[in-house]
């Protein structure tokens, strides 16, 4: 049994990284990296929504199904659900890393919105 991670212990790890802002998703605690959503707390408070990729989502839920799971909701997604009940402090800390990581990644690949002058009628 991993020792006891608690939100307590997400929010102080996804707060130390940076530019991280606290929020909400879907009612429930959440975390942004420059404004992209990398974790979310699921509404049990002891379930960890996380960011990943499918090849390590596949690998995780291989190596430990009673820490990482999936629902159908999110096989299509690459997020995967974490029992904070079952994950040492140690492995939370990469596996925020890893999220943070993806998130800033996917926001430094998505181009800066320009603005365009409002249409109107000339005179």
């Amino acid at each position: 049994m991993a020792s006891k991670v608690t939100f307590d212990t997400v929010r102080r790890l996804a707060l130390s990284m940076e530019n991280v802002e606290e929020g909400t998703s879907y009612g429930t605690p959440a975390f942004r990296a420059n404004g992209v959503l990398f974790i979310r707390m699921w509404e049990d408070m002891e379930t960890m929504v996380v960011r990943t990729d499918f090849e390590q989502r596949d690998e995780m839920i291989a190596t430990d199904p009673g820490a990482y799971y999936l629902t159908d909701h999110y096989r299509n997604y690459p997020w995967i659900l974490v029992r904070l009940s079952r994950i040492y402090p140690d492995l939370l800390s990469d596996l925020l890393r890893g999220a943070w990581r993806l998130a800033s990644k996917e926001r430094a690949s998505k181009r800066p919105r320009t603005s365009r002058k409002p249409r109107g009628r000339s005179r």
